[in-house]
């Protein structure tokens, strides 16, 4: 595993044939029950600190972004040390699970009510689910002009087996206003500056998104707790929407009146221009929109870029395909740069916003270099953009077919 960088802004420079990231990680700590370490040192190695696969490549380490490349993404249900890690600030030093405690109010809310974990586990009835989350910015180092930011190729994204009480029961138990239009995330992670006043990120989800059956508070990833960097030990799970909505090491909700006005809600962070735009437009703050649902997507998974067979030889590619509402309904192949199409094997999702796997067996017509391209259709009809497609100003929701190359001797 490449070592963290000391510069806050480390930026991974990759080629248009290489993949992205992804991570996660069980953690054995020889501590007093209900602890976790104090003070996670944010410039060790995640692979010790987390214990992320050697592969698993670090965009950031203040704060920790990482990433996984396609084909450590192969599992139908994604491990925790390939998933990817994306923070916007410091990972809570000091954490007791024992008194830890989530509490629900806003203007919204018909009370102001505190919850303990074991309440929350108690209570109310337990769900899990196989869910996609996935980085608004996956894709980013595509887009040209550059866009600001971690330069995430194509491998921000996961579906890990989540387990929690769904946060619409929690809402009910409390009691919600007719006016109620947003529900706000305050977590425990810490500003880059240490300014206990700051918050490095509060964003939040529509009151219909929260009342949906797959959004979860979660208490564990799969069937396990939850890893110190992914949120333990309680997380916002609203899969569909940008990752960034689902926050980790959640200590209070909000139930607003209003679009929720929390660090990174407001543009041009996790927006997009409302109209599509030139490339490297200035575009105003006002001009853009917030992004909600995440487009159609796939990857290949299997073989990894790069591969060699021999003439004559079949090539049997795997992966998988997801979208931020629907289904995914069609899953192609090309080797011809999309001049032509033939279609894959698709399975069945799980369970809503679980991603779909695909895969093909491939002959190609005589030696030399391929590229094999995948393209997925959801069930609205919308299909994958074989270019990167509506250039914004942050690099957000890249969805060009991914592609790998082959060379046939």
């Amino acid at each position: 595993m490449r070592k963290p960088s000391n510069r806050r802004n480390f930026i991974k420079k990759t080629s248009l044939g290489s993949l992205g990231a992804l991570l996660g990680a069980k953690i054995v700590y020889a501590l007093p029950e209900g602890y976790l370490p104090l003070a996670l040192n944010q410039e060790n190695d995640p692979g010790k600190l987390f214990g992320k696969h050697e592969e698993m490549v670090v965009l950031n380490d203040q704060p920790w972004n990482v990433e996984a490349q396609a084909h450590l993404l192969d599992d139908p249900v994604t491990p925790a040390d390939k998933m990817f890690i994306r923070n916007n600030g410091i990972i809570p030093e000091d954490i007791n699970v024992n008194s830890w405690t989530l509490t629900i109010k806003g203007e919204s809310s018909g009370q102001e009510k505190t919850y303990s974990l074991q309440e929350l586990k108690t209570k109310f009835n337990p769900h899990s689910y196989q869910l996609v989350l996935e980085c608004g910015g996956n894709g980013r180092s595509e887009f040209y002009p550059p866009a600001e930011g971690n330069q995430w190729t194509v491998g921000a994204v996961s579906c890990a087996r989540w387990t929690g009480v769904r946060l619409r029961d929690v809402l009910r138990d409390v009691g919600i206003k007719d006016n109620a239009v947003y529900v706000g995330y305050y977590g425990a992670d810490t500003h880059l500056s240490r300014d206990p006043n700051k918050n490095p990120i509060s964003r939040g989800i529509p009151i219909n998104k929260a009342m949906e059956d797959q959004t979860l508070l979660a208490y564990a990833m799969n069937d396990q707790d939850i890893p110190i960097a992914h949120g333990h030990p309680l997380r916002l799970i609203a899969s569909g929407f940008p990752a960034s909505v689902s926050g980790k090491w959640i200590h209070t909700l909000a139930v607003r009146d209003r679009v929720h006005d929390g660090e990174k809600m407001a543009p041009p962070s996790y927006s997009v221009p409302c109209e599509p735009v030139q490339p490297g437009t200035n575009v105003a703050n006002e001009d853009m929109c917030i992004i909600e649902k995440m487009p159609v997507k796939s990857l290949i998974t299997y073989p990894k870029s790069g591969a060699i067979i021999g003439e004559n030889q079949k090539l049997t590619i795997r992966g998988h395909a997801w979208t931020g509402a629907g289904n995914i309904s069609e899953m192609e192949y090309s080797i011809d740069f999309g001049a032509t199409w033939k279609p894959c094997k698709l399975k069945a999702a799980v369970n809503p916003y679980a991603w779909q796997r695909f895969e093909a067996a491939i002959t190609f017509p005589q030696k030399g270099y391929y590229e094999v391209w995948a393209k997925a259709t959801d069930s609205e009809g919308i299909s994958q953009p074989m270019l990167t497609p509506g250039w914004n100003p942050k690099g957000y929701l890249n969805n060009a077919c991914h592609r790998i190359a082959i060379k046939v001797s």
